[in-house]
């Protein structure tokens, strides 16, 4: 895809979800599923529910990968900026 089309994309709402301010919202949206997991974790050792905890542990994996892959593609964005060089 060339850069015309690239930044095509970007204007349209289709292209939301690859923009700067589609990813920052949604690495927010990460931060706020992070807090569902802490609450998980908590309730799970107080009723020293093993399977629970298990499930919120796998959620915390799921939602750091996904922020870590919505930070590099923040990245690139960044390296496809012509003024950052």
């Amino acid at each position: 895809m060339s850069k015309i089309e690239k930044a095509k994309a970007q204007t349209s709402i289709k292209g939301w979800k690859h923009s700067k301010p589609g990813l920052w919202l949604s690495i927010g949206t990460s931060a706020f599923g992070a807090i569902s997991v802490v609450k998980d974790v908590r309730k799970a050792r107080e009723e020293s529910d093993t399977l629970k905890l298990v499930n919120a542990l796998v959620g915390a994996a799921a939602l750091i990968t996904g922020t870590a892959l919505l930070v590099r593609e923040l990245r690139r964005l960044g390296d496809d900026d012509v003024l950052l060089g």
